[in-house]
This record gives C-alpha cells, sequence and structure tokens, in this order.
C-alpha cells in the first residue's frame, strides 16, 4: 500500500482490529521507507446505492459527506474522530440493512439527527438548523424545547 507520507509502495501491517460491527478491518501500518505510520479500512465491498437529493437527483452513497457534515456540527464540541466515524458506521448500516438500492437524503439526515441527539446537544441542533432549514425562530425554539423536553432537561 502506498506511503501518504512519502509516496512509496512498501508498508506492513502492525496491528488489526474488526471495526464498523464486524464489517471492515481496521489496520495500523508502518511504511518501510519513512517509518510514517497510518491507518486503512478493509471494508466488504457493498451494491451501490443511490441517494435521492432534495431535487431529485440522484448520486452514489458518500459515507465522507456524512462525515464531513457531523464533524461541522461538532466543531469545536468534546466528540473524538472515532465517535464521529462511529457514528456514520451506524447510520450507513441503518441504511445498508434496509436492502434497498435507493434512499432520500431526508431519510438519511433524519438518521444523523437521531444518532447526534444520543451523541451531543449542540451538534444535533448545528445539524438541525441545516437540516431542516427553519423558516422562522420559532421553528428553531420548538426544536430546541423538544430537544430539551426528551433530554428530561426542560421545565
Amino acid at each position: 500500500m502506498e506511503c501518504p507520507n512519502c509516496h512509496q509502495n512498501a508498508s506492513r501491517v502492525i496491528d488489526s482490529r474488526p471495526s464498523d460491527e464486524k464489517r471492515a478491518i481496521k489496520r495500523r501500518r508502518e511504511c518501510e521507507n519513512c517509518g510514517f505510520r497510518f491507518t486503512t479500512f478493509e471494508r466488504i465491498e457493498t451494491a451501490p446505492l443511490l441517494v435521492i437529493k432534495n431535487d431529485g437527483t440522484r448520486e452514489p452513497f458518500n459515507r465522507k459527506k456524512i462525515l464531513h457534515g457531523v464533524m461541522a456540527a461538532g466543531q469545536k464540541r468534546p466528540i473524538s474522530s472515532d465517535q464521529f466515524e462511529q457514528l456514520v458506521d451506524h447510520v450507513e448500516n441503518k441504511v445498508r440493512k434496509q436492502g434497498i438500492s435507493e434512499i432520500s437524503s431526508k431519510k438519511i439526515g433524519q438518521y444523523v439527527m437521531d444518532e447526534l441527539a444520543d451523541l451531543d446537544d449542540v451538534a444535533y441542533i448545528r445539524f438541525a438548523s441545516i437540516y431542516r432549514e427553519f423558516k422562522d425562530m420559532s421553528s428553531f425554539m420548538k426544536t430546541m424545547e423538544d430537544m430539551m423536553a426528551k433530554k428530561g432537561k426542560g421545565n
């Protein structure tokens, strides 16, 4: 495997462990040329999954887009990169377990919101503010109140 540091093709596996509910293998590698250590993932190849966007177009499912979105929502929050990866793993697993070839972006967004609600209140609200496209302050406040009631922090 090519080293991301020196671009040589000589690396060795230092450690392997199951990941993503045993659907992937996480490998720590070390470049034999420069000694740089990096992580790779080996995943089961799955059937293509298309996401139906709000405008009706379709695009391939991209877990990196979800990861980017939740990392933006969780910026400067006490959430580790492993927690972000696990969240995306859970969302992807929910989608793939349905055995469908197409899913709406709205449904994926709801899965992300469900996961964020359990992980971090602030990240949830940040994600919701974009995902739900609030029209006014009252709809935003309603979402916050619902979240507080769900967490037992309300009134």
